[in-house]
């Protein structure tokens, strides 16, 4: 009887195995047993009455606590399907003789019969309730001794060898199309017949009292009271029919709680399959575009984010890869060459994870709006979104379960909250939270135990921290170690893994150290098998000399990716098995297995895998996979022959330098890296690179226009004229003339003219030359500016074809070159012109022919373009430009094929946006549209030559984007916004029909009246217009308080708008010219309190009341400063705010007496004035009385 218990587990798992083989071979002589037969067979050897001395019920517990652990690790049946290796035999030639069970055809090893019992107990534990009545107290007690019996004799094995978890975790239905594959190796290539009958059986069967559903006090009742006899010895018959699905399986508890299957299913939890990513066969300059709803839609990036993780994709079906671009995750195909780009985030990507399976991506960021959001990578459609409603929130790491069911996310809060979403069921409220120390560090790297979910790891640079979590409840154990601990240096963490089998953890360090942490328990020689928690350090393993960058496992090796630029793999008992190191692809940051339902760790006939460490030197067989390094460089491995393809080598550095080709689609890219690109944009292939010495770093480049040439400018201020084919130097030695970095640089129409301008605010011109010799001379040098150069530009004189040069600082000051006049070293100016009172402009550029009068655009800070009249340098004409967040940076008019006949548009770029502008300018806001481009910053902007793309750069990001343009959504939307003035009514508060509208009809009615006279009874006629002089009035009667200087650029615009087409000028305007007037030249945003308070601290000194301005001294500023108020100005102005005037003073054509003024004002104003007292005492502005109260 002892004999036969103690083999009941071997002669279980034969059972199970020759249970296969009738499924997936033709039946044998002597094998004829039915699948029910079988499972009569295992239930009577459960049923058995064990032996005397049976161990005791903690002991039983125990042991079932460790069958259950099981669960988790169905893995290794998959990925050793269908072969043995050499190991595989000899171990199984080990437990034969061990256990006195059957030779003939066992499975590869005994614990992978093992791992798939634990696999498969939740659904025979199913099928039984299903089939067979409930057993009785007695039974159960019994049959769980019997079990204890067993596993204290049997599962010692399950826990010495590999359980690998790289594979697909599949639900416990799923397996059954991997356990025939677990049936020795002559079977492994025969496809297993489906069964029906006996699928569908225990589904058909009529309800009874024992099939009925349990409810969740007898779920928890029967998994405390009886670990299921026959859940580690019968195979359920449905697990060789179901079909194969990829979608996550459905919740199941671990550590023994029962599975949630036999619950029943919600229909949220349930999420169809969705096919593979379709192969779209087309003209790969027909990739772009077939999606795009909006004016501007990415198309392509080109870069990536080094510092998050490359996850690779790529399965059966596809060679995919995903990598982060700024705020974009992108999908890229690298073998056909395409992507698919996952917009969504409003800030930069932090982190990413993935399921096993490949199928379900996580994207990350942190900031204002920040969110993460599932994909469905097959279709790159997003599935689930978890918003985050602090404005600082947001992750640093995630990390999914195997089965993709489960969601951890970090935040990236100062005290970090670590939470466990059931993302498929709530996207809204996380299952369970736990709030971590800040004296722990930034957590930054999160790993789920894989053979139980329910442990987790976390570690930043200085603390690893250990968690075991419920549905809702978590606790976690921080155990300390320093350098004294154990007599030597730690490093700084970077990624940590949990041993299979095991209960350890190990942590990877910045110094080539390997910590091992253990249960806190007392120190034995045997080896444990429990899980916890609560964690201490056991030894500190000197595993290389170069900082551990990615610690990770797959099949049954331990992976290292370290800062030497090598992959190595270890065995669990970290012996070295293989090392990769002329990958020369840079320090590894990342490595990523591709997934293979296929896979055998088999070396095939044909194939050239090398050989491992070992003595016999056996083929060391892996799965493909991808590898990201600190230099932006991502690799694929072909571990069959090693074969390295580098798939992207891209800028490790901040990207500021971006100019198209003038006529071919050719986009250059440089990089403060010294990196210089050269991409063919719509065939998506590099043509050229060049990487320049240490210390050039790439600040801007130019094509001319004939695109013979590429003018690259870099931060040390020299300069390079190179070839644009080949990119080699065409000047001898690079122009060093600057002693700042090159800013800005531009070629003039003709190519006889090259400027650039550097961080001195100086502008350097040089000189095409015939000859031989270098194709440009130096000329001379000029600083014309006190501030930075915000842009410069060449142009054509209207009377001839020859080049003009301008340049725009933040200084207000426009100055035009004297190029015809300017010789060797003395470099003249022809004109220079403030341009800008209060406002400092950022960029400019020549406004199209689409008028008669030719104009030079710009915009400033205020929100507002200006159009200055390309000769005279006038102001002619102020409008509203795009308030979306910040002003705009760079503007460029969009080519197009006919000039003089298409519609034009304005490209522009603002902090963190680019955006599309409907030609003419006029200040209606439906005309203008804008999305985030890099929302850290966008550094640059170019065109490309036909107009169909726009290229943006994020500096810091590394990244460029490439935006397809859509003018018929541009257009649409402009349509929308209605037509003529119904755009403007929208800017005035209430619109059409609101106080302010009606208010101003009075106003400029009263306008016509007082221009008569107040007093005159005669006759009036009433008309819709008011004269000019009426215009300012009006202005400060609706809130705006225009300077002197506004004034007369708003006369003039109206004066002068026709004069062009009539030679006359304008002297009255109507209502409809002033409402578009009033919003282009009003403030964007209304008055600022700050500007005042801005004032006063500037101007004042610093009082317990604020910053206060002695009243003398303010008399004087209002005197001598900005625009200046005669005396007799000033005493009017003053006593009339003060209250002793009648409103309205001399402009009402009110009376006054200035020889009481000076009195009035020493008596009534203080000596000392804060912007307090001046905004409430002198001013009148309620406003300013509010802000310090909202602030309290």
């Amino acid at each position: 009887m002892a004999d036969e218990e103690g083999q009941s587990a071997p002669v279980a798992q034969e059972e199970e195995q020759k249970q296969d083989e009738i499924v997936a071979e033709p039946v044998k002589e002597g094998e004829g047993e039915t699948q029910e037969q079988k499972v009569e067979e295992t239930e009577t050897k459960a049923e058995e009455t064990p032996k005397e001395g049976e161990p005791e019920k903690a002991e039983t517990e125990a042991t079932t606590e460790q069958v259950g652990t099981t669960e988790e690790t169905p893995q290794n049946v998959n990925e050793n399907a269908g072969g043995v290796t050499e190991e595989g035999k000899k171990e199984e030639q080990q437990e034969e003789s061990n256990t006195d069970a059957p030779t003939e055809q066992t499975a590869p090893e005994t614990t992978e019969g093992a791992g798939e019992e634990g696999q498969i107990q939740k659904e025979t534990s199913e099928i039984e309730q299903e089939s067979k009545p409930a057993p009785t107290e007695k039974e159960e007690e019994t049959a769980q001794e019997t079990v204890a019996e067993d596993g204290e004799e049997k599962m010692v094995p399950v826990f010495t060898t590999d359980t690998s978890m790289d594979g697909e975790q599949q639900k416990p239905s799923e397996v059954s199309e991997q356990a025939p594959t677990e049936a020795p190796k002559e079977a492994s290539t025969t496809e297993a017949p489906k069964e029906a009958p006996i699928t569908e059986a225990p589904e058909e069967a009529p309800p009874t009292e024992a099939s009925k559903e349990p409810t969740q006090t007898e779920i928890s009742q029967q998994q405390s009271e009886t670990a299921g006899p026959t859940e580690a010895t019968v195979q359920s018959p449905r697990t060789v029919t179901r079909e194969k699905t990829l979608s996550p399986p459905p919740p199941t508890e671990t550590m023994g709680t029962m599975s949630t299957q036999q619950e029943p299913p919600r229909e949220s939890n349930l999420i169809p399959d969705a096919p593979k990513i379709p192969v779209i066969e087309r003209e790969p300059s027909q990739i772009e575009g077939t999606m795009s709803n909006t004016a501007l839609n990415v198309v392509w990036s080109f870069g990536l984010n080094r510092n998050i993780p490359v996850k690779n994709l790529t399965d059966n079906n596809r060679k995919l890869i995903m990598y982060a671009c700024a705020h974009v995750g992108v999908l890229y195909d690298y073998e056909a060459n395409r992507q698919h780009i996952l917009q969504g985030h409003a800030n930069p990507l932090t982190c990413t994870c993935i399921s096993e399976d490949k199928r379900w991506l996580a994207t990350g960021d942190k900031g204002k709006d920040s969110m993460v959001i599932i994909w469905d990578t097959y279709t790159g459609v997003p599935v689930q979104t978890i918003f985050d409603d602090d404005q600082e929130g947001g992750v640093v790491a995630m990390a999914m379960t195997p089965d993709a069911r489960y969601l951890a996310t970090l935040s990236s809060a100062k005290k970090q909250i670590l939470a466990i979403w059931d993302w498929t069921v709530d996207g809204e409220n996380p299952m369970c939270t736990a709030e971590l120390k800040p004296n722990y560090g930034v957590q930054n790297f999160i790993k789920f135990n894989e053979e139980d979910i329910h442990y987790l790891v976390t570690n930043s640079d200085s603390q690893v921290v250990f968690f075991h979590w419920s549905d809702k409840h978590m606790e976690y154990f921080a155990p300390p170690l320093t350098d004294q601990d154990f007599n030597k240096p730690v490093g700084r963490y970077s990624q940590s893994i949990f041993q299979r089998n095991s209960s350890r953890v190990y942590s990877g360090t910045s110094i080539g150290n390997l910590v091992v942490w253990d249960n806190n328990k007392p120190v034995t020689k045997l080896k444990s098998m429990e899980l916890s928690a609560n964690k201490k350090a056991l030894k500190i393993i000197r595993l290389q000399d170069r900082g551990i960058n990615v610690l990770q496992t797959t099949e049954k090796y331990i992976v290292v990716g370290d800062m030497a630029g090598h992959v190595k793999f270890f065995d669990e008992s970290l012996k070295l098995v293989h090392w990769y190191q002329d990958f020369d692809l840079g320090p590894i940051t990342s490595v990523s297995f591709a997934y293979n339902t296929d896979f055998q760790a088999v070396a095939k006939e044909g194939t050239n895998y090398p050989p491992d460490a070992t003595i016999e030197a056996k083929k060391f067989v892996i799965k493909d996979f991808v590898v990201g390094s600190s230099i932006a460089i991502v690799g694929s491995i072909t571990a069959d022959g090693t074969k390295v393809k580098v798939i992207h080598r891209e800028h490790d550095a901040a990207i500021h330098a971006l100019t198209a080709h003038p006529r071919q689609p050719y986009i250059v890219i440089g990089s403060y890296s010294g990196l210089l690109k050269i991409w063919d944009y719509e065939k998506k292939q590099v043509m050229v690179t060049r990487t320049f010495e240490r210390g050039n770093l790439i600040r801007c480049c130019s094509y001319d226009p004939k695109g013979a040439y590429i003018a690259v400018g870099f931060v040390n201020g020299s300069v390079r004229i190179l070839d644009s084919i080949t990119l080699s130097d065409e000047i001898a030695e690079p122009f060093r003339y600057a002693r700042d970095a090159i800013t800005h640089i531009a070629f003039s129409h003709d190519s006889k003219f090259l400027a650039t301008a550097d961080a001195e605010f100086t502008m350097t011109l040089y000189r095409r030359q015939r000859g031989d010799g270098d194709p440009y001379m130096y000329l001379g040098r000029y600083r014309a500016h006190y501030k930075p150069i915000k842009d410069i530009m060449f142009g054509v004189h209207l009377d001839t074809d020859q080049p003009r040069l301008l340049s725009l600082g933040m200084d207000r000051v426009l100055v035009e070159y004297d190029l015809e006049n300017s010789e060797q070293d003395n470099i003249r100016i022809s004109s220079t012109d403030r341009i800008e009172q209060s406002a400092v402009p950022q960029c400019m550029a020549w406004y199209p022919p689409i008028t008669k009068e030719h104009f030079i655009v710009t915009a400033n800070d205020q929100f507002k373009f200006k159009l200055y009249n390309a000769t005279t340098k006038m102001c002619r004409k102020t409008l509203l430009g795009p308030t979306y967040g910040s002003p705009i940076q760079k503007l460029s008019v969009l080519p197009t094929k006919d000039p003089a006949r298409d519609k034009r548009y304005v490209v522009y770029i603002t902090k963190y946006k680019v955006g599309l502008h409907i030609l003419p300018l006029d200040g209606n806001p439906h005309n203008a549209m804008a999305l985030i481009a890099h929302p850290a910053e966008v550094a640059n902007m170019a065109c490309s030559h036909d107009g169909k793309y726009i290229f943006t750069t994020g500096g810091t990001d590394s990244t460029v984007h490439m935006w397809e343009i859509n003018l018929k959504a541009l257009e649409a939307q402009s349509n929308l916004g209605g037509e003529d003035l119904v755009p403007f009514y929208g800017l005035l508060e209430g619109g059409r029909e609101g106080e302010l509208f009606a208010e101003l009809e009075d106003y400029f009615y009263y306008a016509q009246i007082r221009n008569k006279g107040v007093n005159d009874m005669g006759r009036r006629e009433i008309t819709t217009k008011i004269p000019l002089s009426e215009v300012p009035f009006v202005m400060r009667a609706m809130g705006f308080y225009p300077s002197e200087q506004e004034i007369e650029d708003m006369l003039n615009e109206v004066k002068f708008s026709r004069y062009v087409e009539t030679g006359q000028y304008v002297d009255s305007i109507d209502l409809g010219e002033f409402i578009k007037l009033y919003t282009n030249h009003r403030p964007a945003f209304g008055l600022d309190p700050e500007k005042l308070i801005e004032a006063f601290d500037i101007l004042g000194v610093a009082t317990h009341k604020g910053s206060a301005i002695e009243r003398g001294d303010l008399l004087d500023y209002l005197q001598t400063k900005g625009e200046h108020m005669t005396e007799y100005e000033l005493a009017e102005y003053l006593t009339t705010l003060l209250g002793f005037n009648a409103e309205g003073g001399s402009s009402e054509l009110q009376e006054f007496d200035s020889t009481q003024a000076g009195d009035v004002i020493d008596q009534n104003l203080p000596h000392q004035i804060n912007a307090d007292m001046f905004s409430k005492e002198v001013l009148g502005f309620s406003m300013y009385n509010e802000t310090p109260q909202s602030e309290m």
